[in-house]
């Protein structure tokens, strides 16, 4: 052999080990260096597989950029996937908020609530900020609609009230329980007291929480809480009955 080819031997048998330990590196070095020099990175996200670049990955001042830097070790298998042991579900819209710098939010709150938490565990604070300010967006929605809880048992009606920081008003609305006939003002006077309750519901949505009751034995009565707390009741239309001659009076009394 020419001292030419030995050299050119010599020199490929050299350059062969460098090159494979740039393409596979160790992994306790690894562990030690981050991804100093690497490119492109391959993630291993609780079984979830993705492929991006260390340019994505420090576009904020996150876990991610950290991983890439150096200052939070990392663990990568044989095949050089970096191992993170957190749910993959979510990581892809992770990644496309670093890439383009916003990202479509799921519109279920549970689902964003735990894109949200993503976010924060990887300290992507962009996105924390846009979860945060979609999930407010639904709570405004959400306020500005009108609902009335329909009370169907005193357990239900006791702990809806009891947990309610508003004012509370409700409207009992029992007319079909009650066994004997109206007189035509009874049925005036109760369309009026419903009318007035939609009316407020509207005017004060927000504030007070209206709820209706359909059980008990008034026909038709409000009642005032504050704090938890019975503070006041009125029975709209009080029902006398004659029993021997079967006929109605209609009176508005207050409690």
């Amino acid at each position: 052999m020419s001292a030419e080819a030995s050299v050119g031997s010599h020199a490929a048998d050299s350059a062969q080990p460098a090159d494979s330990q740039h393409a596979f590196p160790d992994t306790v070095e690894l562990r030690n260096r981050g991804l100093l020099g690497s490119k492109y990175v391959k993630l291993n996200v609780g079984g979830s597989l993705h492929y991006t670049t260390v340019q994505t990955l420090s576009k904020e001042d996150s876990l991610l950029r950290s991983i890439c830097n150096g200052s939070t070790e990392v663990t990568i298998d044989s095949e050089g996937w970096v191992v993170l042991d957190r749910s993959g579900r979510h990581f892809g819209l992770v990644l496309n908020f670093l890439r383009d710098g916003s990202v479509p939010l799921p519109e279920d709150h549970r689902e964003l609530d735990e894109v949200l938490k993503e976010a924060q565990y990887y300290r992507v604070q962009g996105l924390v900020q846009h979860c945060l300010s979609a999930m407010q967006k639904q709570k405004d929605v959400f306020e500005s609609v009108c609902r009335i809880p329909m009370i169907t048992s005193a357990k239900e009606e006791q702990k809806m009230i009891a947990t309610c920081r508003k004012p509370v008003v409700k409207l009992q609305n029992n007319r079909g329980n009650n066994k004997y006939s109206y007189t035509s003002n009874s049925d005036d006077n109760l369309l009026k007291n419903i009318e007035l309750f939609d009316k407020l519901v509207l005017r004060f949505n927000g504030r007070v929480l209206f709820v209706k009751d359909v059980l008990g034995d008034e026909i038709c009565c409000w009642s005032f809480y504050g704090e938890g707390r019975k503070i006041a009741e009125v029975c709209c239309t009080s029902i006398v009955y004659a029993t021997e001659k079967k006929q109605t009076k209609v009176s508005m009394t207050p409690v």
